[in-house]
C-alpha cells in the first residue's frame, strides 16, 4: 500500500486543498489517477496488482466506466489476457457504445481508478447487466470509503484509504469559505 501511495505522491496525483468529487460530494484531498497512469509501467504494475488479487476468479471480460477507468482497466485487462471494453455516458445515463457487445452470462470484471461512493462503478454494472451480461466481481486502484461501498459485487482494491467527504452543506472548508475546485474530467459546477 505505501509504495502505491508514495508513487501517488510522487507524481502529484495526490492533491490536499478542496475539492468537489465527481460524486458531488466535497473533500480536503483529491486523488487525480490520470497523473498515476501517466508512466506505463505504472499502469502496468497496478494492472498486474489487481490481476494478482482476483487470480482465483474466472473472467471473460474487462470493462471499466470512462473516463477515469479506462487505462487501468485496459492494463488489468492486459494481466489477465482479457478483452477490455468501457461504458460511457450519453445523456447522462452510463451505457455501453462503441459497437462494445457482450454475450448473455458474459462474466465481466468492473475496474475503475477510484471508488468514492460506487456510483460510477455501479452504473457501469447496471449497463453490462442490462445487455446480458453477469458482473462478477469490481476492483480499483483507490477506495476512498475504505471498504463501505457498496457496488452489488465483491470488490477489491489496491488501497483501501479513510478519507472523509462531506455534502456541500455539512462541509468543515465551505463553512471557513475556502473556495473549491473540480479537477476531475466532468464539468465544472457553475
Amino acid at each position: 500500500m505505501n509504495s502505491i501511495l508514495d508513487r501517488f505522491k510522487e507524481t502529484n496525483a495526490l492533491l490536499e486543498g478542496h475539492f468537489i468529487l465527481s460524486s458531488g460530494l466535497h473533500s480536503a484531498n483529491y486523488l487525480q489517477c490520470a497523473l498515476a497512469l501517466q508512466d506505463p509501467k505504472d499502469a502496468a504494475s497496478f494492472g498486474r496488482a489487481i490481476a494478482a488479487k482476483l487470480a482465483a476468479e474466472q473472467f471473460d471480460t474487462v470493462a471499466s466506466p470512462a473516463i477515469g477507468g479506462l487505462i487501468i482497466g485496459y492494463a488489468a485487462a492486459q494481466a489477465l489476457g482479457l478483452r477490455f471494453i468501457w461504458t460511457e455516458r450519453e445523456n447522462d445515463v452510463m451505457t455501453l457504445r462503441r459497437g462494445f457487445t457482450v454475450s448473455e452470462g458474459e462474466r465481466i470484471l468492473v475496474v475503475e481508478d477510484v471508488i468514492t461512493t460506487g456510483g460510477s462503478t455501479r452504473e457501469c454494472i447496471a449497463a453490462l447487466e442490462k445487455q446480458g451480461a453477469k458482473v462478477v466481481a469490481a476492483a480499483s486502484i483507490i477506495d476512498r470509503s475504505n471498504g463501505t461501498a457498496d457496488v452489488g459485487v465483491t470488490r477489491v482494491s489496491l488501497v483501501s484509504l479513510d478519507v472523509p467527504s462531506y455534502t456541500p452543506e455539512d462541509c468543515p472548508m465551505c463553512a471557513r469559505g475556502l473556495e473549491a475546485v473540480k479537477p476531475g474530467s466532468r464539468t465544472s459546477p457553475k
